[in-house]
């Protein structure tokens, strides 16, 4: 088969059959193509290829590799090409940038360089030559050799610009991350973003440890758990919905600093800023209670910005946000009480429903007194909120983990780091009187509260001892979302979770 036969398997499209889509016949194309590499003895899927440089080394070392015609092999995936007579121009593109390549038929040879007619956008190639600047000042690679690493049969989006289709987005991430600068800027962002959280943790003497994922009895919050079965133990567990209980036990152990970076899962909804797969951060720190938490939130976030940004402003939602001030506290049941012009401490659940009805808050039948409180606070008064603020002090059921609040017993000392109407987080000064906390437990169950349990064996850990602590748990996908910029959880989550498509001809 010659280059020739070739080009008559590309059908016009008049001649495109109804019945298969422009991406199907593109797909026979590009078979043919490979086909034909194959004939010649060109291996359409390489092994390996030796890189020199990356492309935004060689923009940024440009000089001197111009000025000591220093030879450089990079590689990357073909996003233009365009023919002039003798003469080619083309675009790669790597994980950080795109760079121009200039193929020369007296350079390269004949054969060489009608084998370029086998290439298409999408391949990923490699190339050897010497850089230049263009008269349009353009930094192109003046092609010597190059090499097929791998042979694309699906054609890349010709309109991406972003995938202006969202939830193909969500579902062909490959796609948005090929045809998307700004989304590779995000996920490599969130790469540096949690290392910068390990390294602030580090240096202050934190060390980070694992607790298990599957366990027999979820705890540390108050969510809808994933059920699955353990063959072996021959029991049903739970995907972890806290690492919380697991880490008050390594406190109590005497590991006086841990933290943990990782996976937890809560069975409930997906909006724009929940996920049932989500990651979190959790830490604690003994002898601290929560006014430790809020100096080192406040500090987290200032050194975030200024080494991601160089200053302690960024831009989210529309709105400059400065983490290098102090935050501003409120009280929830003061700022409630201001709202509503009644305190909720002193209301039963049906008046509370009623007063969120009076507001046009629906609150569904059954739900506990904690849901009513905090959905109250939330939509009349957290999603309000622009400035970094800690809500502060909350009512003693909506947190049966936290510690009485040592001026009023009514209350527990908790905060929760809110930016623009976001819950960033939840901190406590750690409940560490056993007795108390398992009749919390048992109280929650009476109440026949969704969800609650008794952790026998977290009780018994508590009795042996809990230092005074501080606990803190950030979203870290929120985390992302706001040094980011990003609107979405689902654009900091390289592979959200999304409803199963529908196949072709179901209702």
């Amino acid at each position: 088969m010659t280059l020739a036969q070739v080009v008559v398997y590309l059908p016009s499209m008049d001649e495109v059959s109804t019945n298969f889509s422009e991406s199907a016949d593109q797909r026979e194309i590009r078979l043919a193509k490979l086909k034909r590499l194959q004939t010649l003895g060109i291996t359409p899927y390489a092994y390996h290829f030796a890189r020199t440089h990356r492309v935004h080394e060689i923009v940024a070392g440009f000089e001197e590799l111009s000025q000591t015609a220093v030879v450089v092999q990079v590689a990357g995936r073909l996003m233009s090409r365009r023919k002039h007579g003798r003469t080619q121009f083309g675009h790669i593109q790597d994980e950080k940038g795109r760079l121009q390549l200039y193929f020369r038929q007296d350079v390269l040879g004949s054969e060489a360089y009608e084998h370029l007619e086998l290439l298409d956008i999408g391949d990923v190639i490699g190339v050897r030559g010497e850089v230049f600047r263009t008269k349009t000042g353009e930094i192109t690679v003046n092609v010597k050799e190059w090499t097929l690493l791998s042979k694309s049969l699906l054609p890349l989006p010709e309109k991406f610009h972003g995938l202006r289709d969202v939830e193909a987005r969500y579902r062909q991430r490959y796609l948005d991350l090929i045809m998307n600068p700004a989304s590779r800027e995000v996920s490599i962002r969130r790469s540096q973003i949690i290392q910068l959280v390990r390294q602030f943790l580090n240096e202050r003497g934190f060390i980070e440890v694992e607790t298990p994922i599957l366990q027999p009895l979820y705890g540390g919050a108050s969510a809808r758990p994933f059920t699955t079965y353990y063959n072996v133990l021959e029991q049903e567990m739970f995907l972890r919905i806290s690492d919380e209980l697991y880490l008050k036990r390594l406190i109590v152990g005497g590991l006086e600093r841990v933290y943990e970076i990782g996976k937890d899962f809560r069975n409930e909804g997906l909006d724009r800023t929940h996920n049932p797969e989500f990651t979190q951060l959790e830490l604690y720190q003994a002898y601290a209670d929560y006014y430790d938490m809020m100096t080192l939130v406040e500090d987290l976030f200032k050194y975030l910005a200024l080494t991601l940004n160089g200053k302690t402003e960024i831009e989210f939602a529309g709105q400059q946000i400065d983490f290098g001030k102090s935050w501003r506290r409120i009280k929830f049941v003061e700022a409630l009480v201001e709202k509503i012009e009644v305190n909720p401490l002193e209301l039963s659940d049906p008046m509370l429903i009623k007063i969120g009805a009076r507001f046009g808050i629906e609150i569904k039948p059954n739900t506990s007194r904690a849901k009513i409180i905090d959905k109250l606070f939330s939509e009349l008064i957290q999603d309000k909120i622009l400035e970094p603020t800690f809500i502060c002090d909350h009512p003693k059921e909506t947190t049966p983990l936290a510690k009485p609040h040592r001026d009023d017993p009514r209350l527990v000392e908790r905060f929760e780091p809110v930016v623009c109407g976001m819950e960033i987080g939840n901190a406590f000064s750690e409940l560490n009187d056993p007795l108390e906390q398992r009749e919390r437990f048992i109280a929650a169950v009476n109440r026949n509260e969704e969800f609650a349990t008794v952790d026998d064996d977290y009780c018994t850990a508590l009795e042996y001892g809990l230092p005074p602590t501080g606990g803190l748990g950030i979203g870290i996908d929120r985390l992302v979302m706001l040094f980011t910029n990003q609107d979405s959880i689902r654009d900091v989550i390289l592979f959200p979770q999304l409803r199963q498509e529908k196949e072709q001809g179901e209702v």
